[in-house]
This record gives C-alpha cells, sequence and structure tokens, in this order.
C-alpha cells in the first residue's frame, strides 16, 4: 500500500470535509466488506481520494450522482463492477464487489465467473447487455451499433447513460486502486471486520 490510511484526527479542513461527505453515505451502511479501520481511517479507494481530495472530491461527486440517480437495477450494477474490476485485477474492488453482489442476490456462481473475468452461461437478458458493453468498453475503442441498440432496448435512453458512466467510473476506481497498491482489508492490523 503506498498511501498509508490517515485518521480522522490527522485530516486537514479540505480532507475532513471530504471525509464527512463520505461518511455521511458509507457510514450507516452494512456493505458487508471492510471500508475502515478501528480507529476510522478510511481504506480503499476512499483513502486514496482523501489523500488528494482536490481530485477525490470530483470522483465522489461522481459516484454519489450515480448512485443518487441509479435507475439501473442492483445486480445489473454489480455485473458491471465486477467486469471492470475483473478487468483490471482490481484487488480491493473484487472483493467488495463480490461481497456486495452477493448481499444484491446474485448467485455464487455468476459472482466467482465474473470477478475471474469470464462469461457466465446463466445471465439474464438484461445481465447479458450490461456484461456485452462493459467488456466492448473497456477492452478499448468504440462500443459496436448492436451492443448499444441491445443495452438501449434493455435500459432505456437514461439506464444505458447510467450504464457507460458506471463503466468509466469504476475504470478509473480500479486503476485508483492498482496505482496505490490498495490491498483487501484484514491483511493489515487494525482493519475492522464487517458488522455480522
Amino acid at each position: 500500500m503506498r498511501l498509508q490510511p490517515i485518521p480522522p484526527s490527522d485530516l486537514t479542513p479540505e480532507q475532513h470535509e471530504l471525509f464527512e461527505r463520505i461518511e455521511g453515505i458509507i457510514s450507516g451502511e452494512d456493505r458487508g466488506f471492510v471500508t475502515a479501520r478501528a480507529d476510522g481511517a478510511r481504506l480503499g479507494p476512499y483513502n486514496a481520494m482523501l489523500h488528494f481530495p482536490q481530485f477525490g472530491a470530483a470522483l465522489w461527486g461522481i459516484i454519489t450522482a450515480l448512485t443518487k440517480h441509479a435507475i439501473l437495477p442492483e445486480m445489473i450494477r454489480e455485473v458491471v463492477m465486477l467486469v471492470t474490476g475483473a478487468h483490471f485485477s482490481a484487488r480491493y474492488e473484487l472483493y467488495a464487489q463480490e461481497q456486495s453482489a452477493a448481499k444484491a442476490g446474485l448467485s455464487q456462481s455468476k459472482i466467482a465467473s465474473l470477478a475471474s473475468g469470464t462469461r457466465p452461461s446463466d445471465l439474464t437478458s438484461e445481465e447479458s447487455a450490461a456484461f456485452d458493453v462493459a467488456k466492448a468498453l473497456i477492452g478499448g475503442g468504440q462500443l459496436a451499433e448492436s451492443a448499444y441498440e441491445q443495452a438501449l432496448s434493455a435500459f432505456g435512453r437514461q439506464g444505458t447513460a447510467e450504464l457507460i458512466y458506471l463503466i468509466g467510473t469504476y475504470c478509473l476506481v480500479s486503476v485508483l486502486l492498482n496505482g496505490y497498491d490498495i490491498p483487501v482489508p484484514g491483511r493489515d492490523t487494525g482493519n475492522r471486520r464487517p458488522a455480522k
């Protein structure tokens, strides 16, 4: 890990403002994965955002907007985030999304396939549309018209926009996690486990 987590008492005013925005959304939820140490220092991408709040606040704004205006079913969002995390081999992203995908009701076999970068054989038509768009976009280049039309048919114009923005955002999150070598929690002492 290249950035040590910052205890809340050591945050600058600008960092503390972003910390409060993040805390206001994620602290009350049982996400099923570890997002903070016992001393309150945030882990995962949140730590990197807090180290550089001039950039982190903008990223948090996009993540918040994607959550606030979400119309895609949670399972579709989880498929996209697993596909993206797997493409980048982002350890924390895969760890977190495997937990939240299970909570959303995605089967363990689908989660395992998606996390390994392969297409599950039992995707629904909507999951297939999301998978195809995510795979195409993270592979680089233009999204094929057929994949775009498949997404429009499955999710409508607004849902397709959410899908594309979600893929782009989690590409950035994955790059951030990899750039700062952010590990899976529990390997460092002091990390708290998720509530059961």
